[in-house]
């Protein structure tokens, strides 16, 4: 307490009386001047600074434990109590996500499909269950509607579309999107809830065309495709609620970057052992290339 209070005022008393006064003598006081923040105080200070980086660049979406994946990965020597702490400290906390709220409609008469699915979401090779959703965005042009396919494998945005009508094109432009950037083979199951979009008769065609299998999810039940709903309320909480967009074209260009900037490249998944969806699958292909 005492030589706080002398860094605090030492150029406010002159030094003979200051150490008089706090009964502190003349070369302790400047030992204790120019003596060096402890090792430990050190470490604690880049590692605040870094945290603060991380959680910067996250949106405030990681907690401590994406934080010490991350720092691990990085070479920091530390343990998930020193994080909690030094989290604590900082008052950093991860944002918490928001209910999710269904936007498809699924009061039609057209065909069904079998719920192929059945909640498997671990897979082993990509390119082999795509999962796919819609969600909505709110501007004060109206709302933007958004669609992805996320390959099962990776949990990778590997197809998107956004328009300001939720209409059948908009889930056949992101299926469009995802056969061009990945190729896959036939017997690819694509995975959707009971929306009109995807029973309609066009979307359905091209599933047919490209000799893949449509799986549905039961009628009300979010459970049943849990990746996609996930990734929408990680995509709300950690950028669209933080944001009052004044006209789509803002939304649109937060939103791409966010899907191909931050989650496909850089944010850390629990499900991947703490890694991107793009670090996984080139790890996954180094692997196998070195086999």
């Amino acid at each position: 307490m005492k030589y706080g209070f002398i860094r605090e005022h030492r150029n406010e008393f002159p030094i003979t009386r200051m150490c008089q006064v706090l009964g502190v003598s003349r070369s302790g006081y400047y030992s204790w001047l120019n003596r060096k923040p402890s090792k430990r105080k050190q470490e604690n200070y880049k590692l605040k600074l870094r945290i603060a980086q991380i959680y910067s660049k996250s949106r405030g979406s990681y907690g401590s434990p994406r934080i010490y994946k991350q720092l691990k990965k990085e070479g920091f020597k530390c343990n998930k109590k020193r994080i909690e702490r030094l989290m604590k400290v900082l008052g950093l906390k991860a944002i918490q996500k928001r209910k999710f709220k269904v936007t498809t409609d699924s009061n039609h008469n057209l065909p069904i499909k079998e719920n192929l699915l059945d909640r498997k979401f671990d897979v082993t090779e990509k390119n082999k269950v795509w999962v796919s959703d819609i969600t909505y965005i709110s501007t004060k042009e109206g709302w933007l509607y958004l669609a992805v396919m996320i390959d099962l494998y990776s949990r990778k945005i590997v197809g998107w579309s956004m328009q300001k009508r939720m209409t059948k094109n908009l889930v056949i432009d992101a299926l469009n999107m995802a056969i061009k950037r990945r190729s896959p083979e036939k017997g690819l199951i694509v995975h959707s809830d009971q929306g009109s979009q995807y029973a309609s008769h066009d979307f359905q065609k091209l599933l047919w065309q490209n000799k893949f299998k449509s799986s549905m999810s039961r009628k009300g039940n979010c459970w049943d495709n849990a990746v996609a709903e996930s990734f929408f309320g990680t995509l709300k909480t950690e950028l669209v609620y933080h944001n009052k967009y004044q006209t789509r074209s803002q939304a649109k260009q937060d939103i791409f970057k966010y899907i191909e900037i931050f989650y496909n490249r850089n944010r850390l998944h629990s499900t991947l052992d703490y890694k991107s969806p793009e670090e996984y699958e080139n790890e996954r292909k180094m692997s196998k290339l070195c086999v």
